[in-house]
């Protein structure tokens, strides 16, 4: 990883499509976009259709995403001509949730919600990533508490030997609906209804004022308590 560091290190850290194309440069088929179709990943699909370069991009079909994630999918693939790879759950795992704890048994406690997740996004994410030295997410250091360590370039502790990396790690939301703006780039029309995170339909609300941008995830649970789904750690090491 030393030598994507010195790639990277004299970049303004601002600067996410020079930190995109120094990566997928570096990496070249072995590193991987990831997209839930929110903001940050609109940006990114964007800045890499102007780098006129090509990677692999996925998105995690958890079976209980909004209608306006699908048709927001559907925009991005006939604006820039990408396929995206859909992973989905393993049904036989969904079918065994389901059919032992319900259909809302991620309401019951945060091990409950945490199991769910794991069913529908963080297996299918290390198969996603199955041939990936390194992969590409759009989160930010503004979105929440939790996230205020996140770097440039880190070690993934979830999937270990692979690198994440993070090119809007700096940017602030307002940043990012300039830039949305300024390019016509498609987004998720559920940001005209309040939300501010989008995720499962069944376990996403609108923000009220005042609130990061993850309280409308999860929001039964308790704040203090870590509003991640397993994909991430908060912490990582990097630059």
């Amino acid at each position: 990883m030393n030598e994507i560091f010195t790639r990277i290190q004299h970049l303004d850290p601002h600067d996410a499509a020079g930190i995109l194309r120094e990566v997928i440069n570096y990496y070249g088929d072995h590193v991987v976009m990831a997209t839930s179709f929110q903001l940050g990943g609109l940006v990114l699909l964007d800045m890499v259709h102007r780098l006129d370069k090509r990677v692999r991009v996925f998105s995690l079909d958890t079976g209980r995403l909004p209608e306006e994630t699908y048709q927001c999918a559907e925009q991005v693939r006939l604006r820039y001509g990408i396929s995206v790879e859909w992973v989905f759950p393993r049904h036989d795992a969904v079918e065994t949730l389901i059919r032992e704890k319900g259909m809302y048994s991620f309401r019951e406690s945060v091990g409950n919600r945490k199991e769910c997740c794991g069913i529908r996004k963080v297996e299918p994410l290390a198969r996603a990533l199955a041939g990936a030295e390194a992969w590409i997410t759009g989160r930010r250091m503004d979105q929440s508490e939790n996230r205020r360590e996140i770097n440039i370039i880190e070690n993934d502790p979830v999937q270990p030997g692979r690198v994440k990396i993070n090119p809007l790690v700096q940017w602030s939301k307002s940043e990012l609906w300039e830039y949305v703006n300024a390019h016509h780039v498609p987004y998720n029309k559920l940001y005209d209804k309040g939300f501010l995170s989008i995720g499962c339909e069944c376990c996403t609300r609108p923000c009220q004022e005042g609130e990061d941008e993850r309280a409308g995830r999860w929001w039964w649970e308790a704040p203090e308590e870590h509003k991640e789904c397993g994909l991430h750690f908060t912490r990582g090491e990097g630059i």
